[in-house]
């Protein structure tokens, strides 16, 4: 019998879909894991983790440098947004930074994939990677 390697990604994809496929939101939840809301979150923190990977690179050298700038970046903003929230402007939610925490994460996972694809899988030094692009300031 050929077994394939599941790697240590398997066991963690299955519990997380066992999790999420046996959880029911109740009736009386104001702020459901699976709300619209979330959604939001998470689709507003991919952008803002993959545009400040993008923004940051004619500045920073490595991929590692850009990938921990997004991060950053996003989950500032995610985290003002809760404490904004907090200081008594609208609903703060744990539930809601935990999804601003993925789409952060899925975010810089998109750019530093598109990167290494665009640049053949070199990390290319700031010099090359904004060829063409002029600042004046």
């Amino acid at each position: 019998m050929i077994r394939a390697p599941i790697g240590p990604i398997g066991p963690l994809a299955l519990g997380l879909a066992l999790s999420l496929s046996s959880r029911t939101v109740a009736a009386s939840d104001a702020d459901p894991w699976f709300g619209p809301d979330k959604a939001l979150h998470f689709g507003v923190s991919v952008g803002l983790a993959a545009g400040g990977y993008a923004a940051s690179s004619p500045w920073l050298e490595s991929r590692t440098e850009r990938a921990v700038f997004g991060g950053a970046f996003s989950l500032t903003l995610g985290a003002s947004k809760e404490l904004w929230d907090l200081a008594g402007h609208g609903d703060p939610s744990w539930r809601d930074f935990t999804w601003d925490v993925l789409g952060t994460a899925a975010g810089v996972a998109l750019a530093v994939g598109i990167d290494a694809l665009v640049s053949h899988g070199k990390d290319a030094p700031a010099e090359r990677t904004a060829q063409g692009l002029v600042f004046h300031f």
